[in-house]
């Protein structure tokens, strides 16, 4: 069973930027309450995803960089980049069909 791994400023363009397969990002925050109740539904994604999208959680506090460079003001944020680019985000907890729905645009 596959879960949502950590990606930071250091690998986001080797993890994400330069993936072969499209790549879900969840910006998060560990005081965010919504951050906290998209995160069962991010690893939910990740396991049933598995093979077709890499899903990846960005912690914004511990990684201001690639916060700053995706223009991230509200938590959380889902961001969907295929072939290093942003296809579309979802911004707010949301629900599993929403999240399912921005990864039909890449599959």
């Amino acid at each position: 069973m596959g879960s949502a791994k950590a990606v930071n400023d250091g690998n986001f363009l080797s993890e994400v930027l330069e993936s072969s397969t499209p790549v879900l990002v969840d910006f998060w925050a560990s005081w965010c309450g919504p951050c906290q109740m998209m995160g069962p539904v991010v690893d939910e994604v990740a396991s049933q995803y598995e093979g077709k999208v890499k899903v990846l959680k960005l912690n914004v506090d511990e990684n201001p960089q690639t916060s700053a460079k995706y223009g991230i003001r509200g938590i959380p944020t889902l961001i969907l980049f295929n072939k290093g680019e942003v296809v579309d985000r979802l911004i707010g907890a949301q629900p599993k069909s929403s999240v399912e729905e921005l990864l039909k645009k890449v599959l």
